[in-house]
């Protein structure tokens, strides 16, 4: 019987420069295509206002896909906004970020929907991300899960004209208007 290799950060940054996006989830290699206008606009929209906001307030730093965030040797994954907290900012390194952030956000598209909602659902989940934020441009609609102990629960379904806030983000609002415009 032939068991599957599994893939190591090794592996992965030895991965060719030939212009694609790479993740490894639990050791096996995917390759996330480019993402589509509507996507971009609302994680430029979204990354772009909290930008401003930590400018202004302090208390972290934001980025954007392409960052690798690595949690293990065989999970790397390349979210496509993230937060790291202030008093987390050691995990901040050179090559990517290294732990869990305290927030990320991953925009769906049709080839990646499937995975965002469950696999890397499951993989921010268990390495402990305190807040996911998944946002659907073309349903116009952003889903925020949280841990609640060592599971996600959903605490908003926005849409239409709701606000999007976070206590990780005291004094934050970020209408869905703005977000998709």
């Amino acid at each position: 019987m032939a068991t599957a290799t599994k893939l190591t950060y090794e592996d992965y940054v030895r991965m060719p420069d030939d212009g694609q996006r790479y993740e490894l989830i639990d050791g096996e290699l995917y390759v996330v295509p480019a993402p589509n206008t509507p996507h971009q606009f609302a994680i430029l929209n979204i990354a772009a206002a909290l930008h401003v906001y930590l400018l202004r307030e302090g208390g972290g730093r934001v980025a954007m896909a392409p960052l690798d965030v690595i949690f293990s040797p065989v999970n790397v994954v390349q979210p496509d906004v993230l937060f790291v907290r202030d008093q987390n900012a050691s995990r901040i390194e050179f090559r990517g970020v290294v732990g869990a952030p305290d927030l990320v956000v991953e925009a769906l598209s049709n080839s990646t929907k499937r995975r965002d909602e469950t696999v890397k659902r499951e993989l921010y989940e268990r390495f402990g991300v305190n807040e996911y934020w998944i946002v659907d441009p073309g349903a116009k609609t952003v889903k925020v899960l949280r841990l609640a102990g060592a599971r996600y629960k959903t605490v908003a379904e926005l849409r239409d004209n709701d606000t999007l806030t976070s206590p990780l983000f005291p004094g934050f609002e970020l209408p869905l208007a703005t977000i998709f415009a």
